[in-house]
């Protein structure tokens, strides 16, 4: 599974420019799903069909990452930038940017790197260029952060495991499954570090009688972090409330019960900020049954994402667990 992992977070992919991680996603589920298709908003549909008798479910990963979009060029050709999603700033000096067609540029801010950037506007790529007109970028193209994957001991790092390791658990969990009663939507979003905005569009038009999230979340195993009951190695955690959402209180149960009918590890999380994709799936249309599966993950939204490779494992078991019989609680 770590191939996939790599191939996945090392992939080119912010809000709105999710192409090459599609890719990668739908020549790996060819072989496993019923149906493939896009919509209109670039979500990857990949419905495994059930045996009859079970749920229609939904499960949404979002493939985007953070990332940065040129808006001016100075006469020395440098570019200045905006933030597409939640942006770091502490994060940025020094780091390297990646273009959709594989340039690579220098972040850095006026302050010359001593006391880090006050904010966005102090910030600019550097792409060798001393022109507008030689600068290998232009107006309007888009960045990602520019880090490998790498293997820390039982750890793993790289940018964008928000959330291509949650598209990577359900990916594999797509491959992993036998028979199910349950009709299985995998939904691999599109733009949530924009405001969950795919998986919205999609949930509107799959109508699903319950949908779970598989999305990262924080830790409170660092030194000096805010207080918090999620660890890196205690499992799965499964959300009971972030800033967005309260998790249906069913579907909280009917992960809870599998993970221990399984005898996996499993930790509860409550996340006072941000949401994810079951926050825009719980409110649409009439409302749907929603809960999310987090893997447990350190410095998020930084170059450096950091997730424990057996929390991936069983997280990947978990969901199959989950998917395979049908909805009880």
């Amino acid at each position: 599974m770590k191939d996939l992992i790599k191939k996945l977070v090392e992939a080119f992919g912010p809000s709105g420019y999710e192409d090459q991680v599609r890719a990668i996603i739908q020549a790996e589920a060819a072989g496993k799903a019923d149906e493939i298709r896009t919509d209109n908003l670039g979500n990857l549909i990949v419905l495994k069909k059930g045996s009859g008798g079970g749920e229609r479910i939904m499960i949404s990963a979002h493939m985007d990452e953070i990332g940065l979009m040129v808006s001016y060029i100075d006469k020395k050709g440098f570019a200045r930038i905006g933030n597409i999603g939640g942006i770091a700033l502490a994060t940025l000096t020094g780091s390297r940017a990646r273009f959709a067609d594989g340039t690579i540029a220098v972040l850095y801010n006026e302050k010359d790197g001593w006391m880090g950037p006050g904010t966005l506007a102090e910030c600019f790529i550097d792409t060798g260029a001393t022109s507008p007109e030689d600068s290998p970028v232009k107006v309007g193209d888009v960045a990602c952060i520019h880090r490998p994957f790498e293997e820390l001991g039982g750890r793993l790092v790289s940018k964008a495991m928000d959330d291509r390791i949650g598209c990577a658990v359900a990916l594999q969990a797509l491959l992993d499954m036998a028979e199910s009663p349950n009709d299985v939507y995998f939904v691999f979003s599109t733009q949530e570090e924009v405001g969950c905005r795919g998986a919205m569009v999609a949930a509107f038009g799959i109508e699903p009688e319950v949908a779970v999230a598989v999305d990262v979340t924080l830790t409170g195993d660092i030194p000096l972090a805010k207080p918090m009951s999620v660890e890196l190695g205690k499992g799965p955690a499964v959300k009971v409330k972030d800033a967005g959402m309260l998790a249906h209180p069913g579907v909280k149960k009917w992960m809870v019960a599998t993970a221990e009918k399984l005898a996996l590890p499993y930790q509860l999380e409550v996340l006072t900020g941000g949401t994810t994709d079951a926050y825009t799936i719980q409110t649409s249309r009439d409302g749907i049954a929603a809960g999310c599966l987090s893997i447990p993950t350190r410095y998020v939204h930084s170059p450096s994402e950091m997730v424990d490779y057996n929390d991936v494992l069983n997280s990947v078991k978990l969901l199959v667990g989950m998917l395979s019989a049908p909805v009880s609680w």
